[in-house]
């Protein structure tokens, strides 16, 4: 099973999910890395009353040995139903990989 599809099973099993997107950024980050850079977004109610980093938390939980190997970044955008609707779908781009061999270029 892809690393993605994992996340995606994970998730989805232990969040009700409004909205998910996983987007694999690993072509954006130096070196022959696939599979290793997402960027995430989750709606969930279970975010409700939870600082940020209690949302990170809950998501590295159910991701916990997926973490460092092979995730190595992982982006995270997790909002409640009503922060979603206010911000309107919007989610930041992801900056550019400086690290690596791609700071030399």
């Amino acid at each position: 099973m892809s690393v993605e599809n994992e996340i995606e099973k994970r998730l989805k099993a232990g969040l009700e999910l409004v909205e998910y997107r996983l987007e694999n950024e690993s072509h954006m980050h130096s070196g022959d890395r696939t599979d290793t850079h997402f960027k995430l977004v989750a709606v969930s109610s279970a975010f409700e009353g939870k600082r940020l980093v209690q949302r990170h938390q809950l998501i590295y939980g159910l991701l916990s040995d997926l973490m460092q190997n092979p995730i190595h970044a992982l982006a995270m955008h997790l909002h409640t139903p009503s922060e979603w609707e206010k911000q309107q779908g919007f989610v930041p781009a992801s900056p550019n990989c400086m690290g690596g061999s791609k700071a030399d270029k």
